[in-house]
């Protein structure tokens, strides 16, 4: 995996939307951004956790290094399965949404396309929150960005006018960030009571 294109995609996401989504609209393989941008931002998700619970709780005596690791790995297996489920299940609802609200071709290589290169808010904001705890109030206002990015989004990629566009952003953006938010909170609750 190539780290140093993994960040200068993030941060043209993140600065110039639609320059990315120009270059993004080129990539033949419209699959390629699961292998080269959701899988190792996930991972760089679950590693901030796992970190997040040692920086923050090894000098905790409540907590012993078995139960340190094991709510570490607890921490990263809910993240990691949040994202990762999310995104799929955000790509075939968004995929759906296109056709048959919106009437826009939509595949779901396209969908995944999309939501996948659009999920960098979350994916970034996950990672500083996680190392930087104080920084949690940003999360939740920097998320709305995400409602310009799949505009753009939407009027590149997908081709659409900008009074469809604007509606597809705003309910897509909150599948995409309710999606892994909801399966994140039942996989806690389910851990919570399974242990």
């Amino acid at each position: 995996m190539n780290y140093k294109n993994l960040f200068k995609k993030v941060i043209l996401l993140i600065s110039s939307p639609a320059k990315a989504w120009e270059e993004i609209s080129l990539e033949e393989d419209k699959r390629k951004g699961l292998a080269t941008f959701v899988y190792p931002m996930i991972g760089l998700c679950g590693m901030a956790v796992f970190a997040n619970v040692f920086i923050y709780n090894f000098a905790s005596e409540d907590l012993n290094t078995n139960q340190l690791l094991q709510l570490a790995m607890t921490r990263c297996c809910g993240v990691f399965i949040a994202f990762f489920a999310g995104y799929f299940l955000a790509a075939k609802i968004i995929s759906k949404m296109a056709r048959s609200v919106f009437h826009v071709d939509c595949d779901m290589p396209k969908a995944e396309q999309l939501v996948g290169y659009a999920m960098v808010v979350p994916f970034v904001l996950q990672i500083i929150v996680e190392l930087i705890p104080p920084f949690y109030i940003l999360k939740l206002i920097f998320q709305f960005y995400i409602i310009f990015l799949i505009w753009e989004g939407a009027r590149i990629l997908l081709k659409m006018n900008e009074n469809k566009s604007t509606w597809f952003s705003i309910f897509s953006s909150m599948v995409i960030v309710f999606c892994p938010f909801i399966i994140e909170f039942v996989f806690n609750k389910l851990t919570k009571i399974l242990n």
